[in-house]
């Protein structure tokens, strides 16, 4: 299959911390894994003498400059044109409102279909996020969540599908667990919304317990939460490793036993579906603007629950489990089964099934 990914910037333009980004390109670089051609049409970053005409290989994936800098007007105008002239199987196109909208030019143009990965909200107060989002063949969100605010701005229900984050099951196995492992770990951005006080509350009432606990990630509120462990008389037992890197995250969840979730904004809980897949018991603080409930719901290895008290009883009945470092019945979740899902959302839009090429199978996507 033809695929055409509409991102204007991408991982050397774009914030560090910009997840839908990183979501489109690692798609994009599954596809390419199962023998798909796909290009992205973006903001070229190689050099700063481009014409429009100069690609970039990676990853067996093919970047387009359509502009050379950031200036989005020629952007969003070139995109329709190329679209018509490449006539991709599908268009893929990223959660940019006027990005999205060229896009839709573009794929009628092509006779293509629009599939538009929406993995937030969308700018704030933009008035073209409904429209944008409408004009999709196809909304595909990371999470329930998602996909019911999106419903919610107008998308019908047949029209909208969940397409989960993906993970490198194959990463996961291969690395080693930490030689001193925690008995508890939580990983997340220490901010405000970190909402970390919950998981320090609840270990202090296991207190005449023994148990470590480790705490990955950095953040403006990092020293509120070192001072709250210190007032709470556990910092002896709680280490702050900082923003680790993906092979020591996996090591520490690899030997962990439980992972804590008490975030309350995850429009998908990354972090925690990597745990899960590391064989930690999954332990969730019900949130609600936060999707990570999702990932434990109707798994035997997981625990929602609504308070510190809560998480100090599941960490307890978490004891009553194996000990394991791998979950094999996630597999669903690994890249190349997600790269199917997506075949299957372009297939459903309306992509030729005549030309979908190696790239078959995968779980049934969320209707």
């Amino acid at each position: 299959m033809q695929v055409a990914v509409v991102a204007p910037e991408t991982t050397p333009l774009a914030d560090a911390d910009d997840r839908a980004v990183a979501r489109v390109e690692r798609t994009a670089r599954s596809l390419a894994a199962r023998g798909h051609d796909v290009t992205v049409y973006c903001t070229g970053w190689w050099s700063d003498r481009l014409d429009y005409t100069e690609t970039r290989e990676r990853d067996g994936v093919t970047y387009r400059a359509v502009t050379v800098s950031p200036a989005t007007t020629s952007y969003h105008a070139r995109i329709p044109a190329l679209l018509a002239t490449a006539r991709p199987d599908a268009v893929h196109a990223i959660d940019d409102p006027s990005a999205v909208l060229a896009a839709r030019t573009g794929a009628t143009l092509a006779r293509a279909p629009l599939v538009v990965d929406w993995f937030g909200e969308g700018p704030p107060g933009d008035p073209l996020v409904g429209p944008a989002l409408r004009v999709a063949d196809r909304v595909v969100a990371p999470s329930e969540l998602v996909r019911t605010r999106v419903r919610e701005r107008g998308v019908p229900e047949n029209r909208a599908r969940v397409v989960p984050e993906a993970i490198d099951f194959e990463r996961v196995r291969a690395v080693e667990p930490v030689a001193d492992p925690p008995d508890v770990v939580a990983a997340t951005r220490l901010d405000a919304d970190a909402n970390l006080e919950s998981v320090l509350l609840g270990l202090a009432e296991l207190r005449n317990r023994d148990w470590s606990a480790t705490i990955i990630g950095d953040g403006p509120a990092r020293e509120q939460y070192e001072r709250q462990a210190a007032d709470l008389s556990i910092d002896d037992r709680v280490t702050f490793a900082g923003d680790l890197p993906r092979d020591e995250r996996l090591a520490h969840y690899r030997a962990a036993h439980v992972f804590c979730q008490t975030a309350r904004d995850e429009v998908f809980a990354i972090e925690l579906l990597w745990a899960l897949a590391c064989g930690c018991v999954g332990v969730v603080e019900y949130q609600a603007d936060s999707a990570a409930h999702e990932l434990v719901e109707r798994r035997t290895r997981g625990f929602r629950v609504s308070t510190p008290e809560d998480i100090e009883g599941a960490i307890v009945e978490a004891g009553e489990f194996p000990e394991w470092t791998v979950d094999e019945s996630l597999e669903a979740f690994d890249e190349d089964a997600v790269a199917g899902q997506w075949l299957d959302v372009y297939r459903a839009a309306g992509a030729p099934e005549s030309r979908a090429g190696s790239g078959t199978g995968g779980v049934a996507p969320t209707e």
